[in-house]
Formats: C-alpha cells, sequence, structure tokens
C-alpha cells in the first residue's frame, strides 16, 4: 500500500513536471481521447467513500441505494446533445465562463462561489473518508493519517495540472478494479461449504438486501425508482454538467466526439459498477450471517465501551448476540432446505423465523449502540463506513488487505486531485483573473493555478482535520452536492434554453431557489435527491416571472447559445 502511494506520487509528479503554459495545465492541451475521459470522469466520481461507504450502506439498507444512479444514463445523453458542444464551440476553461458569456458577471460569480463553497468541502470528504478508516483499523493517528494523503495528493497535482490527474487516474481505476474484484471473489471461498452462490443470493433477498428497486411514489422515502429517475436525473446533470470538477474532465477532450463518448461510455458502465459494489456488501451481509459479526463495527467505539464501567453489561449484550446469531444460522439453513425442496408453506415460516431472528439481533445492537452512548456521549454511533474495512481485515489474506487498501487510497487520490485540479481552474479563472488581475500573462496564471491548488488542498485538509460524525459518508456527500446542484442546475437550464430570459431575473431567481432548498434541509423531511428538482424548477418559474416584471435592461440574451 505504501509502495502504491510512492508511485503515483513520483508518477504523476515525473511525467507531468514539464506542464509549462494553462491551457496544459488547466485542460491538458485538449488532446485526451475518450477512454482517458472516461476513466477520469468515472475515477472523480468513485471517491474512497464510495468503496468504504458504499458496500456498508447495503449491509444495513439493502441494495436501494442503486436507485440514486437511475437518472445517470439519461443525464450523460442530454449533456452530450446539449452541454458538450457548447462549452467546445466557446473554448472556455470553466462551465461558468460561459454564464457570463450569456447572462453577465454576477451569474457567473455566483455559479462560481455555489461550486467553490460545495466542492471545496467535498475536497475534504474525500481526504476524511479513507483517512478515518485506516486509522481506526491500522492504528494511525487520524491527523498524520490526513496530512500524508492529503499531502500527496496536492504535490502531484500542484505540479502537473490535468495532465497528472488523467494518467494517475488510468492507473488508481485499474487497481480499485482489482481490488475490489478480489474482496468480492473471496467472500465465496469464505462461505462455508454447503451453502453455494446461489443460496448466498436466496439469503439476501430473503432478510431483504436484494431489495434494488422499489416503485412506490412516497417522498418520505429517500431511494425509490421516481426519486432516482426524476431527482437523480437532475442531480445528475448538475454534477456533470456544470460541475467543474467533472466538466474538466471532458472539456480536455480532443473533439466534440472523444468528449461525448467519454460521457456515455461512463453513462453506460457507471450503474453496472454501482449495483457491483452494493452487492459485494449485499454478500458481505450473507458472510456475517453464517459468522458472528461483531456487536459493533467501529472498534474505537468498542474498546471505550469496554473499558468503561458498561464493559460487563456489554459483554452480556455480545453473548446475547452471539446466541442469536448462532440459532438464525440453523434457521437460514432450514429455510434454505426448504427453498430446496419447493415447500411453499414452510419457506414462508422458516422466512419469518429468520426475519424475527434478525430483528431480535438488531434490538440488541441498539441497546449496546446505549450503553456506548452513555459511556461516550460524543461517539459516533455509526459503524456504517467500517463495516466493509472490516471484513477486508479480518478475513482476506495480508497480500489482497494491501491490494484493496491500495484501491481505497487510489479512489480518495484520484477524486481528491481532480477536485482540487477543478477548483484551482475555477478559483484562477473566473475569480481571480477575471475580477482581480486581468493584464497578467501565461506564466503568471500557471503560476496563480499552482498556488491555488495548493491552498484548496490545505483547505481540504484542515475541513478534514476539523470533521466528525459525518454518518454514512456516501450519503453525506450527496446531501452537501445537492443543497446547491438543482441551483446551479437551473441557472445553466435557463442559459441553455430559455433565450428570452436575462442575468438579472435568473440571478434573483437563482438566489431564491437556493434560500428555499436550505429551509427544506433544516426544516423539513423532504428526501435530499428532490432537493435538486426543487432547486431547478423554482429557478426556471421565477426566473421566467421575474423576466416578465423586472425593467428591461441592455443585456444581450441568447447570443451564444
Amino acid at each position: 500500500m505504501t509502495g502504491f502511494l510512492a508511485f503515483v506520487v513520483i508518477y504523476g509528479t515525473v511525467k507531468t513536471r514539464k506542464t509549462k503554459d494553462v491551457d496544459s495545465y488547466l485542460r491538458a492541451g485538449r488532446k485526451t481521447p475518450w477512454w482517458t475521459i472516461t476513466l477520469s470522469i468515472m475515477a472523480t466520481q468513485a471517491s474512497a467513500i464510495t468503496f468504504l461507504s458504499t458496500p456498508g450502506q447495503a449491509y444495513v439498507d439493502g441494495m436501494r441505494f442503486v436507485q440514486f444512479y437511475l437518472g445517470l444514463p439519461i443525464a450523460m445523453i442530454i449533456l452530450s446533445i446539449t452541454a458538450v458542444p457548447i462549452y467546445n464551440k466557446l473554448n472556455v476553461y470553466t462551465a461558468y465562463e460561459y454564464l457570463e458569456k450569456r447572462f453577465d458577471l454576477k451569474n457567473r460569480t455566483l455559479g462560481s462561489v455555489l461550486f467553490l463553497t460545495q466542492r471545496g468541502l467535498a475536497a475534504g470528504f474525500t481526504i476524511y473518508a479513507p483517512a478515518l478508516i485506516l486509522s481506526v483499523i491500522l492504528g494511525w493517528r487520524l491527523d498524520v493519517t490526513i496530512l500524508i494523503i492529503g499531502g500527496a495528493v496536492i504535490l502531484y497535482t500542484t505540479v502537473g495540472g490535468t495532465v497528472a490527474v488523467n494518467k494517475t487516474h488510468i492507473h488508481q481505476m485499474v487497481i480499485i478494479t482489482v481490488g475490489m474484484f478480489a474482496a468480492f471473489i473471496t467472500i465465496y471461498f469464505l462461505l462455508p461449504n454447503d451453502i453455494s452462490v446461489i443460496d448466498a443470493a436466496y439469503v439476501a433477498g430473503k432478510l431483504g438486501k436484494l431489495n434494488a428497486i422499489d416503485f412506490s411514489f412516497d417522498l418520505s422515502n429517500r431511494y425509490t425508482f421516481w426519486s432516482g429517475i426524476i431527482g437523480g436525473t437532475f442531480l445528475m446533470l448538475s454534477y456533470f454538467g456544470t460541475d467543474q470538477s467533472q466538466v474538466q474532465r471532458y472539456l480536455a477532450g480532443s473533439s466534440i466526439k472523444e468528449s461525448r463518448m467519454g460521457l456515455l461510455v461512463n453513462g453506460l458502465v457507471k450503474v453496472p459498477m454501482q449495483f457491483i459494489i452494493l452487492f459485494i456488501g449485499a454478500m458481505v451481509f450473507v458472510l456475517y450471517q453464517f459468522i458472528t459479526p461483531p456487536l459493533f463495527f467501529n472498534p474505537v467505539e468498542e474498546a471505550n465501551v469496554k473499558s468503561s464501567i458498561y464493559t460487563e453489561q456489554y459483554k452480556k449484550l455480545e453473548n446475547d448476540y452471539k446466541i442469536v446469531s448462532e440459532e438464525k444460522q440453523n434457521e437460514i439453513r432450514e429455510m434454505l432446505s426448504a427453498i430446496k425442496t419447493g415447500d411453499k408453506k414452510e419457506i414462508e415460516t422458516k422466512t419469518k423465523i429468520v426475519n424475527d431472528k434478525q430483528k431480535e439481533a438488531t434490538l440488541i445492537r441498539e441497546e449496546a449502540i446505549g450503553l456506548i452512548t452513555k459511556a461516550n456521549p460524543d461517539a459516533d454511533t455509526n459503524d456504517t463506513n467500517f463495516i466493509f474495512i472490516t471484513y477486508i481485515t479480518t478475513f482476506l489474506p495480508i497480500g489482497l488487505i494491501g491490494l484493496v487498501l491500495a484501491a481505497i487510497l487510489s479512489a480518495s487520490m484520484s477524486s481528491t486531485s481532480a477536485e482540487l485540479n477543478a477548483l484551482a481552474s475555477t478559483t484562477v479563472i473566473d475569480i481571480y483573473k477575471r475580477m482581480i488581475k486581468k493584464d497578467g500573462d501565461d506564466k503568471h496564471y500557471l503560476r496563480a493555478s499552482k498556488i491555488s491548488t495548493v491552498l484548496w488542498g490545505i483547505y481540504a485538509i484542515l475541513f478534514a482535520l476539523l470533521a466528525k460524525e459525518l454518518g454514512s459518508l456516501v450519503e453525506a456527500v450527496n446531501i452537501l452536492g445537492s443543497l446547491v446542484y438543482g441551483t446551479i442546475l437551473g441557472i445553466f437550464l435557463v442559459a441553455f434554453y430559455l433565450k428570452k430570459v436575462s442575468g438579472t431575473p435568473t440571478f434573483y431567481a437563482a438566489l431564491t431557489a437556493e434560500l428555499v432548498v436550505l429551509y427544506c434541509y433544516f426544516f423539513t423531511d423532504i428526501p435530499f435527491l428532490w432537493y435538486n428538482l426543487i432547486g431547478c424548477m423554482l429557478v426556471i418559474v421565477l426566473s421566467l416571472i421575474l423576466n416578465t416584471f423586472l425593467p428591461k435592461t441592455t443585456e444581450t440574451v441568447g447570443k451564444f447559445i
């Protein structure tokens, strides 16, 4: 793992150290082929959070999280038709340059600030996630782990810019793929001899872990087919069409065709990829039906409660949990026997017993979490992020542990490097060059881009050092994005399609929409995927209304579409 970390830093630095102009630094000279764009897009999105938290999400909540990605292919088609040719024609460095050409400076600034606010924090998430897990599992100090990961990414991203990001992404995606495949295959070798692959799938299904699609239209339900198709499409349109960390990947394409291919192939591959990662989590759950799992997966919190006055109570709960788990194992085998004989009544009876045992185990876990909280009121009682890494370190051979940990580090570094690269681009092109230093030469802006990369890296590290109790990280990072993505997307959709709407109505509509989204987050129970639809539609509707009533200006609209 340490060797791979060193390799990525050295490779990314040496191969790209000769980058000498802003275009090469920020857009790789617009020479990137489609397959590199595809891998870079996937590596940017597939952070360590994906590989640490997503299997745990399936372990706890089943596979319904895959519905989050159902809108992705739709979004890729729309963006390939609309955004790609527009960005290419205008020869922009950032997505937000287009907003000034279409509207005015204040809309460009608003889009930039919303992106910088959200993505700067998200970069901290992508550093914090693997650092937290690795520090707990390997016994490293959290702050030191954060500094090592963050410092390594800052080094090669600052030296090589987009070229370094793209080159390292290729190697990182290979390691990620191999690592996850190894973790998946190992599960089947660890299952008892009398439990086949088909049996494992039956167990996951009967215990509600293969509930991938839910067609109910329930606004209180976070993940459904409809929230994925509607809210997910809007989220993906905003993320891939207006978030500079993704837009920058295909702005580097050598042609419109190459950029389109990169997006479309990502749309085809990403949903199956997420399905497989969630399925791994479901299979880890099945494995733990035949091997008693930890009562609580976070070893630090377990150690705290066992060293407190509640140690005896906790040990009793551990014993009760083990008894229930063993009883459940026997019932699962009887359920599988009934399935093989086709006795429907017996299948129904045994399935109910197994689920009752599962509920009994859950109640014991809740008691244990109560003791953990009593022992330490500030304890992190969500152990979802520790489930998959616990499986890795407990069951995988030493060599494979190193491989999977390298995959997790790869995911963290790939995503963080792209984010820092995009943050630097937006800061220099949309803020510094446009409003502060307008007359600098190419070398000056190249130097400013590198300084900006370092500063944003430090900002992300500081946030990671301060972050605590984030719950399920894969949900947390997507909630954070949903707070601004709908508003940003609304601005861009007005720009693309509503040619008669000018900049001032759009600006005030966006401010209002963002306030409404924040109200929904703080004061309602509306699931976060719907924030993207709410924010986007409010910008569109309010901009049309305000465009009718606000005084007309001399703004030129529609010229650049």
